[in-house]
């Protein structure tokens, strides 16, 4: 199916009609943030299912019953899907926390206005879009996305849900609110995960005692989340997810993009980043 029938286009950027309809974005558009809320913003296949198991813990104190007993799109909800609208969300108690893949032009009047916390999750775009790969070939509300060429265009134009990756990294880091913004990387949670649990919880204001930090880290190592079918999404029915083509948690490593790319789409990705990029003062961990 092509991108008419699958997608509708919301200021500026594609998003999936199955999973975004016009009641949901009109529920986002509404919605009221509180100065506490906890908003986990990432560009997609950027570490949000991560920082779901992450976060929630932290505002726990180490308790694990909400991660092993609530599905992660109800206990950390996307607020632009269509199942926020349901959660009753309005109802939960502080800090409320919640995920976005908006760009910052997508937020609502409250958000502005309000400035809750917002933890920002980058991730080396070669490993983004080796994952978003794998993703669309077996999410039945995608594209699909073709052969790794024709992808790696639509990845670079922005023409995939969500839009340019470029757009989305600059908007936010960029952003006039740095005082309310914890930028962190996935791949330092890789090679620091209790370090960087510290480093959240401290943003948060809810310094951890040194053995519940442990506790954190270990249940979110990788392969114990992949474990946690709150997490992993074999939840999802088949016909939206199959994960008989691709696991939806499918390595959680840094640089797999290098397993995939030819000489030639390295050279490609390279030249469009060096020239979208070329402005950007800030210091990412891939550069």
């Amino acid at each position: 199916m092509t991108e008419a029938e699958l997608y509708s286009v919301y200021k500026g950027v594609y998003v999936p009609k199955d999973l975004h309809p016009p009641e949901s974005l009109k529920y986002c558009e509404d919605f009221a943030f509180r100065p506490d809320d906890v908003l986990i913003v990432t560009y997609p296949k950027s570490g949000t299912t991560w920082m779901q198991e992450v976060v929630p813990l932290i505002v726990s104190e180490g308790d694990l019953t909400p991660v092993l007993t609530v599905p992660n799109w109800d206990r950390v909800p996307w607020l632009e899907e269509h199942r926020a609208i349901l959660l009753g969300l309005e109802q939960r108690p502080s800090p409320r926390v919640f995920a976005t893949h908006f760009h910052r032009h997508m937020m609502n009047e409250s958000y502005f206005k309000t400035k809750p916390r917002v933890l920002y999750v980058m991730r080396n775009p070669k490993d983004v879009f080796t994952s978003s790969f794998h993703y669309y070939g077996m999410a039945s509300y995608l594209v699909n996305p073709g052969s790794q060429d024709e992808f790696m265009e639509k990845f670079l134009d922005g023409t995939i849900i969500f839009g340019s990756w470029f757009d989305h990294v600059k908007g936010w880091i960029g952003a006039e609110e740095q005082e309310s913004i914890l930028h962190i990387f996935y791949e330092e949670m890789i090679a620091d995960l209790k370090g960087s649990v510290e480093k959240i919880a401290k943003f948060l204001g809810k310094p951890l005692s040194p053995d519940v930090t442990e506790k954190i880290a270990e249940h979110c190592v990788f392969k114990n989340m992949k474990q946690n079918k709150m997490s992993n999404f074999s939840l999802v029915p088949e016909q939206y997810m199959d994960q008989k083509k691709s696991e939806f948690m499918r390595k959680g490593i840094a640089g797999d993009w290098k397993n995939h790319f030819t000489e030639a789409q390295q050279q490609r990705f390279n030249s469009v980043y060096k020239d979208k990029m070329r402005d950007v003062k800030f210091k990412f961990t891939w550069d």
